[in-house]
């Protein structure tokens, strides 16, 4: 199974403050009508069929399947061909169906999961409206569209791979981090330092890893960035999501979870908000929530 940044096999997620918040608890009926499992599936399960196909329809010509990864997968076909692109979303979809590990990813393959989610929920949701009855097959919702710059706020540990490209308000805690980084790079680089350089400067301050870092520099993936590597289902690795704080940050006897949760009701509420309404208000929250652009 692929390892997100919440457990996407977990649905029917709940909150300290639910009862207590009409807008955190509709918020949280909308979650328990996912299934993210399913989700990630179908959506990596349709970019490699549809790959494949129109692999094969071009008949070997690079400039027409050039033209469809650019248009299908409009950050990872970047740093990866057609070919190589067919063969991350093998790895991937072999990893997701395998029930006995957790597969942790990379940048890249962050990268081609976002890709590949945010196209087939734009075709899933149209189903929902045009055919119900196919669009229930997926097992995707209960009768819902999807939200997917919702999930992946809550499912992605970052969009650090979006840096440099721009990111909708309603991805305002990523994008405040993004914004930061990239400030950061700019003045270090008119500075008289190299962008690797300023980059490799910010690693500590910003928790980057060294694949982030070759994916922001446009290298092509490596080898060695594709494998995906593993641990035991058995290895809880979701388990300090649960654990209730002691009010070092936010209230005391709330988890991250709750926290994560919380933060991303207020987002979906504020989606008929002007920008700088949500901004403000978000940074009310951030701060309420003691969550930094770090985390």
């Amino acid at each position: 199974m692929l390892a997100f940044a919440k457990d996407i096999t977990e649905n029917q997620p709940t909150t300290a403050k639910e009862s207590e918040n009409d807008e955190l608890k509709q918020y949280m009926e909308y979650q328990r009508k996912l299934n993210s499992e399913r989700l990630v599936y179908h959506a990596l399960d349709y970019a490699k069929t549809h790959l494949h196909l129109y692999t094969q329809k071009t008949e070997g010509d690079e400039k027409k399947l050039a033209d469809y990864t650019q248009n299908a997968f409009p950050l990872s076909h970047r740093f990866a061909d057609g070919e190589t692109l067919m063969l991350l979303l093998r790895k991937l979809v072999n990893g997701h169906s395998a029930s006995n590990n957790w597969y942790r990813m990379n940048a890249y393959y962050y990268a081609l999961v976002y890709d590949s989610l945010k196209r087939f929920v734009k075709i899933y949701n149209q189903l929902i409206v045009e055919s119900p009855d196919k669009a229930k097959e997926y097992g995707v919702s209960e009768g819902i569209e999807v939200d997917f710059d919702d999930w992946a706020y809550l499912y992605f540990p970052d969009l650090d791979f979006h840096i440099g490209q721009a990111l909708d308000y309603k991805h305002y805690p990523f994008a405040k981090r993004n914004k930061a980084i990239e400030e950061e790079v700019n003045n270090k680089m008119q500075a008289g330092s190299s962008r690797e350089e300023a980059l490799n400067s910010l690693k500590a301050d910003y928790e980057l890893d060294d694949t982030g870092i070759k994916f922001l520099l446009g290298k092509p993936i490596s080898s060695e960035d594709k494998e995906l590597f593993f641990t035991s289902v058995e290895n809880p690795i979701y388990e300090a999501l649960s654990e209730e704080g002691d009010g070092s940050w936010g209230e005391e006897g709330e988890s991250l979870l709750d926290h994560s949760y919380y933060m991303g009701s207020h987002l979906k509420v504020w989606e008929w908000r002007t920008r700088e309404e949500v901004e403000a208000e978000t940074e009310s929250v951030m701060k309420e929530l003691g969550k930094t652009p770090l985390n």
